[in-house]
């Protein structure tokens, strides 16, 4: 099984830029630096909107809250950016670590369950601009199955791993309550699906090749009261 929610300092085969363009696997990097990534895209393109070209490792870090040097550390895994003095192109620096997460496309993306906050997540407005789009929906419920939304047919439990591999989705998002959140992931497995957001509180076992984000505001909360002077 590999899941990056424990294990954030994990090493993992990620994707870096070659130098003339395409991508390449690189197993040194931290999976924590990938998840700083968007961070730094979303914050660039913020900039962009304000009218900023340039932006230093100061500036930038001191938008996200990290420290300058954390940022270049993790910039030197995937080559050399900026100019001593001058700074980062904004513009550039975004687009190229878009494409090293490979966000430069869009990624269709499998939901399963369509109760309140399989709901909420169909009509969260933030995916297309983000470079997802959910092209297939599933649900145990009779009287959800066969609704149009957003021009996507709900489907029964019993399609997952026939119309993921249809519409060759390597994405997935488990939205269903825990007891059936295992035979879903799996039925998402065996239709192609590599990667998947799991907001079912329960720790998923999938191949290696799979890899699993875990997404639990209760464990977030209860981690929190820790903090909390009373």
């Amino acid at each position: 099984m590999r899941t990056t929610h424990d294990e954030p300092g994990a090493l993992r085969p990620l994707r870096t830029l070659r130098p003339g363009g395409g991508a390449v696997l690189d197993d040194t990097i931290p999976d924590i630096v990938i998840r700083r990534l968007p961070v730094y895209v979303r914050t660039l393109r913020e900039l962009q909107s304000r009218g900023a070209t340039s932006i230093s490792s100061d500036e930038l870090a001191e938008q996200i809250g990290v420290t300058a040097a954390q940022i270049r550390r993790d910039l030197s895994y995937f080559g050399r950016f900026g100019k001593q003095g001058k700074g980062y192109d904004a513009e550039r620096l975004a687009e190229t670590i878009a494409k090293i997460l490979r966000l430069d496309r869009q990624w269709d993306v499998a939901l399963a369950g369509f109760g309140n906050l399989g709901q909420a997540i169909v009509h969260f407005h933030g995916f297309v601009p983000a470079s997802f789009n959910i092209a297939a929906i599933f649900d145990r419920n009779a009287d959800a199955i066969g609704r149009d939304v957003n021009g996507v047919i709900i489907r029964g439990a019993d399609d997952v791993t026939e119309e993921v591999a249809r519409l060759g989705i390597k994405m997935g998002i488990i939205a269903v309550p825990a007891a059936a959140a295992q035979a879903i992931t799996d039925a998402m497995i065996d239709g192609g699906v590599d990667a998947i957001l799991n907001y079912a509180p329960v720790v998923l076992k999938t191949p290696a090749r799979v890899t699993v984000r875990e997404v639990d505001p209760v464990s977030a909360m209860q981690s929190m009261t820790y903090y909390l002077d009373v």
